[in-house]
């Protein structure tokens, strides 16, 4: 009759199943939180690092200036481009202007008519440089020129055209020049056979 009584299943063993059950809970919740821990969060404001010897390069809207902006370990550069618009990034340019009187002149006669050199300097004279006494030339030449020290081209090309002297005959004064004793003038008029041509003078 003892065989007919139902059989049961020791108790140890559903201690062992529960406990198992438990663990595997324990382990996809643990799971669970530690994938939530790690999620990335999210930002409104973007974050940019850069590098050592990066380059950021910013266009403003509606086409106006660009910055460009070096990052070095050194030092930071920021270069910015002129801005567009009326007014701005014109460059300024000064002229000045030396008056007449302060271009020391002497003429000199290259020809063998007497008074020439005397006649020019009271024409030239009439434009308001500063005139030294008349000289004669080292010898006689056939086309008057117009000589400068560095720094009055200018003001001798104005006297060249004063008196009909043609511009390819201004030149830089050396000794080339048909004059001696004229240290310290600035410009030296010799005058020459071709004008003599065309002067009567009056001295």
């Amino acid at each position: 009759m003892d065989d007919d009584q139902p059989k049961t299943a020791p108790s140890g063993s559903i201690s062992i199943v529960r406990a198992v059950g438990v663990l595997i809970v324990f382990v996809v919740a643990v799971a669970v939180l530690v994938s939530v821990g790690t999620r990335p969060s999210v930002s409104s404001t973007p974050t940019t690092s850069a590098s050592a010897d990066s380059a950021t390069t910013t266009t403003a809207a509606g086409g106006g200036a660009a910055a460009t902006t070096t990052t070095t370990s050194a030092q930071t550069t920021t270069t910015t481009a002129g801005h567009k618009g009326k007014g701005k990034g014109k460059a300024t340019t000064t002229t000045t202007t030396t008056p007449p009187s302060a271009t020391s002149v002497v003429v000199a006669n290259g020809t063998s008519t007497n008074g020439l050199a005397a006649h020019y300097s009271t024409l030239i004279g009439a434009g308001g440089w500063a005139m030294k006494t008349p000289i004669d030339a080292a010898t006689s030449v056939a086309t008057s020129a117009v000589y400068y020290v560095a720094g009055q081209q200018q003001q001798a090309g104005a006297i060249a055209t004063s008196i009909n002297i043609k511009p390819a005959q201004v030149l830089p004064l050396t000794t080339a020049a048909p004059v001696t004793g004229v240290t310290g003038v600035d410009v030296v008029v010799v005058i020459g056979a071709d004008l003599a041509a065309t002067t009567t003078a009056t001295t």
